[in-house]
């Protein structure tokens, strides 16, 4: 089995390289690197082009993009990465050790998120905890499943919030996930742009009300009506 990489982009000029470098050992390996724009305004593309396998463009949106990346992936597991995440060191080795256990048909990382607040240790700390109770992974902790598993799930349910936990839901039903111990290190931009605390709270408030039936565009509009205004 080898390792296709999707990574959804949109406006992410300032981090795509150091993401894509990171990868830079893992793709001398074999593995497949996909970049799918969603529309970006800035070099997001440009910069991409060199260092990785394709780029392409989907509609906006995580869950398309994600998608679009998968249906032409030539490789049999595939991983989505955040464009400001960076996996731990052999992480194909270490998915591909799991998967062929022949135990688990999908799985994540931990995450490490990294800035300066400490309550953010505690934070991953709580994802990590959270995920291996319940068997859902969030897009933070590197979701990687095999092709097979995936298209029976019905792939990413094409939604504006939630994708990576309705996903879960739907894997579920094939194994439960692989929990890989390695940390996947994602940045702490989110939690220090809007505060811990706020982020914290108001995280758990979207995922409570998901919960409880409401829809993923309204959470979606919800979320942006509290994120802080972009300084001009």
């Amino acid at each position: 089995m080898s390792l296709a990489i999707v990574i959804p982009v949109l406006n992410e000029a300032k981090h795509i390289a150091a993401t894509l470098t990171h990868l830079t050992a893992l793709r001398a390996r074999g593995a497949e690197i996909i970049v799918v724009d969603g529309g970006s305004s800035d070099d997001t593309c440009t910069i991409a082009a060199p260092l990785a396998d394709r780029v392409i463009t989907a509609a906006p949106g995580r869950a398309s993009q994600m998608n679009a990346g998968a249906a032409i992936a030539r490789h049999e597991v595939l991983l989505f990465l955040h464009a400001d995440t960076q996996l731990p060191s052999g992480a194909d080795s270490l998915i591909l050790q799991f998967l062929k256990s022949g135990r688990h048909r999908w799985g994540r990382f931990d995450v490490h998120i990294d800035g300066s607040p400490r309550m953010l240790r505690i934070v991953a700390a709580m994802m990590n905890w959270r995920s291996r109770l319940t068997g859902i992974a969030t897009g933070d902790q590197a979701i990687f499943v095999t092709r097979s598993t995936f298209e029976a799930a019905g792939r990413f349910p094409e939604i504006a919030l939630m994708e990576d936990v309705a996903l879960s839901r739907r894997l579920l039903s094939f194994s439960r996930p692989a929990c890989i111990r390695a940390k996947a290190v994602t940045s702490g931009r989110r939690w220090e742009a809007q505060g811990v605390w706020r982020t914290i709270l108001l995280m758990w408030w979207l995922r409570l009300r998901y919960w409880l039936g409401a829809s993923p565009q309204t959470l979606a509009d919800a979320y942006a009506g509290h994120r802080p205004k972009q300084r001009s």
